[in-house]
């Protein structure tokens, strides 16, 4: 005979004993809680619920105005410089050759796009120029840091939370809403050390708060300048591009006057080289043959790279070896543009700041806005432009006919030789070809001097909405908080290249035949064109772009219920935002007919992005209710799913047509938060972890049909 089974019985029995436990437990807590007085709670990077400051599952760095000044940290470029988790390489100030005049944000050696950096917890418009634009970075330079109340840096993954582009973390720069009274600052600097050149930088700012118990009223107006600029040449460690007598490479330019081929050592002789003039038009057959051409180590063997007793064509197997007596034998072998280029270039930036915030029934609704304007200026320089690509193509090819430098036809009037190296066929409509000379190098050098790029930013930002508790519908909802607003962002860009050059220009120029307004690409290293050539090669390209961010969000979070350890609090919400955006390019630069300069198609892209979200953070042992070994153990669950609708428009029509997709990204993350014993034991040991999906959806960049190029 078997006896009755009564586990069920039993478990049942266990399940209402524990419950029974719990419910107590619970209640007593709830008791002892209500003589205690409420932590304020507030929302830290990494999670939507607000809990007390700066604790919590996610691992943050939190910097006020008191650590940034500790620190020494003044401005956005000094911040991305102390950061331990960014990755050098990024875009900066400091990037006087090539720069392009924004601050970018690296985190942990990815690249910009995959760094979410936020304002106020909410996203901002993407560079719309330069390398922020490609690359779909935020510039941080356009935040000055007299509007900024604290920065929080979430160094984890958290699509989970604030969807696409949080993949190794998320940087938020908290502006101010709250301020009394009235703060004039300012600061300047300067690297007058004895140097050629006297480069200053200079900021201004003034910063005014009002208001009462009900109203925040703030506004902040701030202008900073690097003036002047910091060239190479004012320091002899980065006076020239020759750098093996300090350990590094020969990093010259082979672009320069007076080359041509064949070989990369064929030069005027140095009579010419060193003068403003040329050979005499159609002298010798070719350079072989020419009496004013020579091998450069014919002229002097001993002078690259210059180290005494490594002498001719050999020499050049030596160059790895460092040392002060190699020379490396000035301009005559390689063209040393640091000694024109900035280290760091002129910039200036004007902002104007206004944050409002009323409230209008007791907590119950607030309302609030803020506007930011910001206009930035970079005065980018490069060393005067190379000729290459070729502007003859070979036939039926956007390629250069000339596999370096450029065609010069044996018909021009300042052509040296008399024999061409090679035909490029079919040129003419009757099916002749056209006799050239290959392989010829020139720099505008004199003709223009240095190449400026001149970048302007306008960005705008305005936030407008409505907040407040819920405790007006009972006790159960008064930590239940809700909000819903709108931004609207956006940043426009202008590049003015000045100093480029034309192909359809030279292309006509180099087929000239008359020297009074031909071009002559044959001229020594002093030598320049005629005002009348010149004008016909040399052009200023205009390029603009826009990325605006129109952001509409509506949540809520609060308390669901009571555990022993405290409460299960909750987020949910949701999120629709559009990003547009627009690249116009120079006529040149979209039919890739310019010289020195990145060639690419215009375009504009849009997609629409519907996102919603949902978080839950569970205190299993708290520091009013725990055991050994467990003095504070929480969990926290997060998830975010986002829809794309994403449209592209047309590109040399009919060969690439508008495009349109769709696609949805949903992500989870589980999040721990465990303190092992009591603080006043051995300190704040917190342990934490977490499992992270993050993802990064293609930028409007990748994702349109436009080619580009880059020629510098």
């Amino acid at each position: 005979m078997t006896s009755p089974d009564n586990s069920g019985s039993s478990r049942r029995a266990l399940t209402a004993i524990l419950g029974s436990f719990l419910i107590s437990v619970a209640n007593a807590f709830a008791q002892e809680r209500a003589g205690i007085a409420e932590v304020e709670r507030v929302i830290v990077t990494g999670s939507n619920i607000p809990t007390a400051e700066e604790t919590g599952p996610n691992p943050v760095d939190t910097y006020r105005p008191a650590d940034i000044e500790k620190l020494g940290i003044r401005n956005a470029q000094d911040l991305q410089t102390f950061l331990p988790q960014e990755a050098g390489g990024t875009v900066n100030l400091n990037m006087g050759n090539g720069g392009d005049g924004s601050v970018q944000l690296n985190l942990r050696g990815f690249l910009p796009k995959e760094t979410l950096v936020l304002i106020d917890g909410k996203r901002v418009a993407f560079g719309s120029l330069g390398v922020a634009g490609f690359s779909q970075g935020e510039d941080i330079n356009l935040i000055p840091f007299p509007m900024i109340d604290h920065i929080d840096i979430l160094k984890d993954g958290a699509s989970a939370v604030y969807g696409s582009d949080a993949v190794t973390g998320v940087v938020n720069f908290f502006l101010i809403h709250k301020f009394r009274g009235v703060e004039i600052g300012g600061s300047y600097g300067n690297t007058n050390l004895g140097a050629s050149n006297d480069m200053g930088e200079w900021e201004a700012w003034i910063k005014a708060g009002t208001g009462d118990d009900k109203t925040d009223i703030v506004v902040v107006a701030d202008f900073w300048e690097r003036t002047g600029g910091l060239f190479s040449r004012d320091r002899d460690i980065s006076s020239n591009a020759f750098q093996i007598p300090w350990g590094g490479g020969d990093v010259r330019s082979g672009n320069l006057p007076g080359r041509v081929a064949p070989g990369p050592f064929f030069r005027l002789i140095p009579k010419l080289f060193f003068s403003a003039n040329s050979p005499p038009p159609h002298s010798a057959p070719n350079a072989q043959t020419s009496p004013f051409y020579k091998n450069a180590f014919a002229i002097n063997p001993n002078a690259y790279p210059g180290a005494p007793g490594i002498v001719g064509p050999h020499a050049f197997e030596f160059r790895p070896q460092a040392g002060t007596d190699y020379k490396g034998g000035g301009n005559y072998f390689f063209y040393n543009f640091a000694a024109i280029t900035p280290a760091l270039a002129p910039a200036d930036r004007q902002s104007f700041y206004g944050s409002f915030m009323r409230d209008v029934c007791d907590k119950y609704l607030t309302a609030f806005a803020d506007f930011k304007f910001v206009r930035s200026y970079f005065d980018a320089s490069l060393a005067a432009v190379p000729f290459a690509p070729d502007p003859f193509k070979v036939p039926g090819f956007n390629v250069g006919f000339s596999p370096a430098g450029i065609s010069v036809p044996i018909s021009n009037p300042f052509n040296p030789f008399t024999v061409a190296d090679a035909t490029i066929p079919n040129f003419f409509p009757d099916g002749s070809g056209l006799p050239v000379t290959t392989g010829v190098r020139f720099r505008g050098i004199n003709d223009t001097g240095i190449r400026s790029e001149h970048f302007t930013y306008w960005d705008t930002l305005f936030d407008v909405g409505l907040k407040g508790e819920m405790g007006e519908f009972g006790d159960y909802f008064k930590t239940w908080n809700w909000e819903t607003g709108f931004r609207y962002s956006r940043n426009e860009g202008q590049d003015l290249s000045i100093g480029e050059a034309s192909q359809p220009g030279l292309r006509e120029a180099l087929l000239d035949t008359d020297p009074a307004t031909a071009f002559n690409p044959f001229l020594g290293i002093l030598g320049h064109n005629s005002a009348v050539a010149r004008s016909r090669v040399y052009v200023t390209l205009q390029n603009t772009g826009e990325f605006e961010l129109p952001l509409g969000y509506a949540t809520i979070n609060g308390d669901l219920f009571n555990l022993p350890a405290g409460p299960v609090s909750f987020a949910i919400g949701g999120e629709y935002r559009a990003e547009r955006m627009t690249r116009d390019r120079d006529s040149l630069n979209q039919t890739f007919q310019s010289i020195g300069q990145q060639d690419g198609q215009g375009f504009r892209a849009n997609r629409d992005v519907w996102s919603i979200y949902q978080e839950v953070r569970v205190p299993f042992t708290s520091p009013t209710w725990n055991f050994p070994g467990f003095y504070s153990f929480e969990i926290d669950f997060a998830e975010r799913e986002e829809w794309y609708s994403q449209n592209t428009s047309t590109v040399l029509a009919p060969f690439q047509a508008a495009t349109s997709s769709q696609y949805n990204g949903h992500r989870p993350k589980v999040s721990v938060r465990w303190q092992p014993v009591d603080p006043k034991y051995i300190g704040a040991l917190t342990l934490r972890g977490s499992y992270t999906e993050a993802f990064h959806a293609p930028t409007l960049f990748e994702i349109t049909p436009a080619g580009r190029t880059s020629q510098k």
